[in-house]
């Protein structure tokens, strides 16, 4: 348990900054690694909601978390832009 809980926080740290390096984004490191933790807990909810959470196995969640980041700095951008 808690160490799916620290694998989790390090694919999402991992995950938000290869999202930030695809989004050519600029937040800060710390602000990059909150929105892949985050954007992977999403990713996750969303692809268990749809059947498909456990496929791929790790390099599936990770796949998950980096778009989940993506999309969410895609967000943060846009809130922060208005």
């Amino acid at each position: 348990m808690i160490l799916d809980i620290i694998l989790g926080l390090v694919f999402g740290g991992l995950a938000g900054f290869c999202a930030s390096k695809l989004m050519n984004d600029s937040n800060g490191i710390i602000v990059n690694i909150i929105l892949g933790i985050v954007g992977g807990f999403v990713a996750g909810l969303i692809l268990g909601l749809v059947g498909l959470n456990g496929a791929g196995g790790a390099i599936g969640s990770f796949i998950a978390s980096v778009l989940g980041a993506c999309g969410l700095i895609y967000v943060w951008r846009k809130v922060l832009k208005k």
